[in-house]
């Protein structure tokens, strides 16, 4: 009986027997149990969580055991046997310790007391794109990205914090490791490693005259010591158009023929032709990069080379881009470094026409709008393009895409060389020389056969050329010094910046017939145009920081600036800041699960040089060509502007008031930011009487105000195997222009249809306010638009034009959720605008039906004696463009939630392959889900490109593709 019970004992016993492994508690500095802790066998995929006591099992019996959780140091520990494991974990202060890129220093997170905001390489990780501009979009609250057309290489518009002027320059200054420029399009978005936004005054004031619109810091990436590596990025995809617009077939185009001018429809033939189908494919762009670094402590590398090839979804837009880098560091001595740092970036562009009517080449309005009985090409096998028997000199879409051969070819050197010495222990001498070479080329030419326009001018050739050369010299003094509690620096430096800038045009006609023959040389009509355009800026800076026991911060900085562009060049722009580490004073020490809460509050002034001309001071007087005489007399002249002797750049004046909070140990972090930021001296053109032979003079006469609150919040919802981090921005700005001198009212965003202006700058709105006539609906006795009397006179005229809606949004936003488990990963990036309008002037050419153009579908419901009560009116017959002027007719909601990336990726266990460290491989989808209310094919449009007076207007613009896109990524 004793037997049987010892066996059964035995027999209960044996799965604790054989599921005896680890077991143990994890807790932190206080001995407080930690929840959530994730426990890893090293290698492996092998782990568990901790519980709500800190308690853990594992079924091993060897190997290492690797201990995380966010805000704390990882521990490895080996099982070596044992039965039980306690562990302890010692608080990590990465976060709050994480130094922090800012002018012409480094500072750590927690003793910024500014506005800053930093997008890492991991917010750019499988995202495929062209242009580093696009991983601000929706990363950085406070920052506006509008990609404004989709064509390949096109322009993007980046505001931080708002539009503050109405002719100069809106974009942010970049400075590319410590060397500013304007235009980071040929940048390579996989070179990069962080890009840091200075928003407010306090931060970016230290770059003076060219930080009035922020300042974004862009770090590459380098060599680690002791780290050799070999990396291979490579993505391939497609991509095709996310929705289309409707127009009428050849049957119902000849019905509207038949109510419009029933004497053309003996042109109308049966074809039918698909425009859209013809002009609309399937893009593709395809990316590779490889990258070496590594060295040693005295000498760092990181080479790469890449090669990017975007094809779009309309024909024969292209951009392709080769880039080389080369980042060295070399320490010297023990106090003597040198860096270097090389792009040599060379790309072409092919471009489709766009934001233009179907008369002026616009690609997308001619696909829209040409007649579906038209072919593509002539019937006789002459290789023409059909003409358009109604209006000759409107080419078809086909035509206006491959008529021409064009190209343009961007080189442009960029780089610089710095040595900095350390003399004695915390002050260090810094000298940087940096390049920008550009050379720009075009080369057009349209033959003298196939298209109507080409044979008008028997055949077509533009050549033009840019030259830009810029160089800078930076000299800075730092000292870093510590007196027991007391820690200060202080910063003092010089600036030399000259560019010169040269530009050369030929263009001719009257071409030979041989095609093959398509050089300038040929041609028997050419006109030349030259121009050169210098500038320097001289600056002295400075700045002090100090803080005491790292919680009382003050940071003061200051920037003295000439610029060779003003008559009076020399403008001072001060700043000041200072932060409160709430959290370290002892009446917060007891607050549990608080990391670090600190209040700041800045104010600066910065200038806006960047819109001003090189010659604004002076009056231009232009040359043109006449006809010889006997003795040679020289070619005419006249005076063109009047120069202004008085003309200052824009000056930004910024107030920031925030917070920083971060808790459960870094698990959360939260930034929350107030500002006012007022802008004066605005540069305008101010309209002078109209018997001047100029009617213009470009002067300082207004003021725009931006006000608002941006939000950063990041999360770690989850830790262990399965994890998830969450980032979400937020931006409120209002734009207001407070003041206008001179000149009331200003008119801009001209549409060719009806040969109106659509938005205007005025007291009291914001920019991008739309003007026009209020539509209340048909009319169903005559068919024609009624519009409100504003001005209660009883007609209709046009004081009866009042603001009809805004391109500005109330809000933006980004939301980032990145889930991962074991070596799986999900990332969800949304992306959105509130409250903005769109004027869709694509729609007077839709659904005007003033002329031959083909229309949508929408006119189908067009008003007719037995169809009274509808939203379109009658077709016009007599010439008049009264239903299609500017109104709310063609105002719509822009508002938009778009699934901007969504990429799903997988590591693979290189374990057993030896010589391969990394790989993973992805998937991506781009624009994949758009929610919008928005009629046109994309609601992220602007016309008149990056224009802040008239932005979102949408006219035949190119739309934003929907991408799927294969990747890999292999480290040796």
């Amino acid at each position: 009986m004793k037997i049987k019970f010892t066996f059964l004992f035995f027999i209960a016993c044996l799965p604790i027997i054989i599921a005896q492994g680890i077991k143990g508690k994890v807790t932190d500095a206080s001995n407080a149990p930690m929840i959530g802790v994730s426990i890893l066998l090293k290698g492996t995929n092998t782990g568990t969580v901790t519980d709500f006591d800190g308690n853990y099992s594992l079924d091993v019996k060897s190997g290492t055991l690797v201990f995380s959780y966010i805000g704390y140091v990882t521990k490895e520990i080996e099982v070596k046997g044992n039965s039980e494991l306690n562990v302890q974990l010692e608080e990590d202060n990465k976060v709050l310790n994480t130094l922090v890129v800012i002018g012409y220093d480094l500072q750590k997170k927690k003793e910024i007391t500014s506005s800053v905001v930093v997008v890492d390489e991991k917010a750019l990780k499988d995202r495929p794109m062209v242009s580093a501009a696009e991983g601000l979009q929706g990363k950085a609250a406070g920052v506006q990205v509008t990609q404004a057309s989709g064509k390949p290489g096109g322009d993007i518009a980046v505001r931080v914090r708002g539009a503050t002027s109405v002719l100069a320059g809106n974009e942010p200054l970049y400075v590319v490791d410590g060397v500013p420029t304007t235009d980071i399009r040929g940048l390579n978005p996989l070179d990069i490693l962080t890009m840091t936004v200075l928003k407010d005054a306090s931060s970016s004031a230290i770059y003076g005259a060219r930080a009035a619109n922020g300042v974004v810091l862009i770090s590459t990436k380098r060599g680690k010591a002791d780290e050799p590596s070999i990396r291979l990025n490579t993505y391939y995809g497609v991509s095709y158009l996310r929705k289309t617009i409707e127009v009428l077939t050849t049957k119902k185009y000849r019905e509207l023929m038949v109510e419009l001018n029933p004497s053309s429809i003996d042109a109308v033939t049966s074809n039918n032709t698909n425009w859209s189908d013809q002009v609309f494919g399937i893009g593709n762009f395809q990316n590779y990069q490889l990258s070496y670094s590594g060295g040693n402590e005295k000498s760092r590398y990181f080479v790469s080379g890449g090669y990017l090839d975007n094809v779009g979804i309309i024909q024969p837009s292209k951009f392709n881009r080769f880039s080389l880098r080369m980042n060295l560091d070399n320490q010297m001595t023990k106090w003597l470094k040198f860096t270097t740092n090389v792009n040599l970036i060379k790309s072409k562009t092919k471009d489709t026409p766009d934001n233009a009517s179907s008369g002026r080449g616009g690609v997308i309005m001619s696909a829209l709008n040409t007649p579906p009985f038209l072919k593509i090409y002539k019937s006789d096998g002459s290789g023409w393009f059909d003409p358009n028997p109604f209006q000759p000199s409107w080419e078809n879409p086909v035509a206006y895409m491959q008529g021409p051969d064009q190209l343009v070819t961007d080189t442009r050197l960029f780089g610089n060389f710095s040595a900095e010495a350390t003399i004695i222990d915390g002050l260090i001498a810094k000298t940087n020389f940096g390049l920008d070479l550009n050379n720009y080329e075009l080369n057009y030419y349209l033959d003298p056969f196939r298209t109507t326009y080409g044979r008008s001018q028997n055949g077509i050739g533009r050549d033009e050329r840019t030259n830009k050369n810029l160089w800078l010299w930076e000299n800075t003094l730092l000292f870093k010094a510590s007196r027991g509690n007391h820690n200060y620096s202080i910063l003092g430096g010089t600036s030399l910046q000259s560019e010169k800038k040269s530009i050369a045009t030929l263009y001719g006609t009257d071409y030979p017939s041989n095609v093959k023959v398509k050089t300038l040389n040929a041609a028997n009509i050419i006109t030349a145009n030259s121009y050169f355009y210098p500038w320097n800026l001289v600056s002295f800076f400075g700045r002090l920081t100090y803080d005491y026991k790292s919680t009382y911060l003050l940071t003061a900085s200051f920037r003295r600036d000439g610029s060779s562009k003003l008559a009076n060049p020399w403008g001072t722009m001060p700043a000041v800041s200072a932060g409160w580490r709430i959290s370290e004073e002892k009446f917060m020490k007891n607050i549990k699960n608080l990391d670090d809460l600190k209040l700041r509050v800045g104010w600066g002034l910065n200038g806006n040089q960047e819109g001003i001309d090189q010659f604004a001071k002076f009056g231009l007087i232009t040359y043109y060509r006449r006809t010889p005489t006997n003795p040679l007399s020289g070619p005419a002249a006249v005076q063109t502007s009047y120069g202004n002797p008085d003309l200052k750049w824009e000056t930004t004046a910024q107030t920031n008031i925030g917070f920083d909070l971060t808790m459960f140990k870094s698990r959360m972090q939260l930034a929350v930011d107030f500002y006012n930021k007022n802008t004066s001296d605005v540069l305008l053109d101010v309209q002078l009487p109209s018997y001047l032979p100029i009617n213009h003079i470009q002067t300082n006469a207004g003021e725009i105000n931006n006000r608002g609150i941006d939000i950063n919040l990041s999360t770690a919802n989850l830790v262990g195997n399965f994890k998830w981090n969450s980032d979400f921005n937020i931006s409120f700005n209002k734009n207001e222009v407070k003041s206008l001198n001179y000149t009331d009212i200003y008119y801009y965003g001209r549409i060719y249809s009806n040969n109106q202006d659509v938005t205007l700058v005025k007291k009291g709105y914001p920019l991008g306010t739309f003007f026009g006539y209020v539509s209340e609906g048909v009319d169903p006795e005559t068919g024609n638009m009624i519009y409100k009397d504003v001005n209660n006179n009883g007609i209709f005229d046009p004081g009866d034009r009042t603001v009809i809606g805004n391109g500005q949004p109330l809000f933006t936003f980004g939301f980032t959720n990145n889930f991962s488990y074991k070596r799986f990963r999900l990332d969800l990036f949304f992306q959105g605008s509130y409250g903005n309008d769109i004027y869709n002037a694509t729609r007077i050419d839709l659904e005007g039906m003033f002329d031959s153009k083909n229309q949508s579908t929408a006119v189908l419901r067009r008003w007719t004696t037995t169809n009274r009560n509808t939203d379109i009116p009658k077709v016009i017959t007599n010439g008049n463009l009264y239903n299609v002027n500017n109104s709310s007719r063609f105002i719509e909601d822009g508002s938009y939630i778009r699934l901007k990336s969504v990429t799903l990726s997988y590591d693979f266990n290189m374990e057993r392959i030896k010589a391969i460290k990394k790989l993973s491989v992805y998937a991506t989808a781009q624009n994949i889900l758009t929610l919008t209310k928005y009629s046109g094919f994309d609601p992220e449009v602007n016309a008149f490109s990056n224009i802040p007076t008239a932005l979102g207007v949408d006219y035949g613009t190119y739309p934003q593709s929907v991408s799927v896109i294969l990747g890999a990524n292999v480290e040796f």
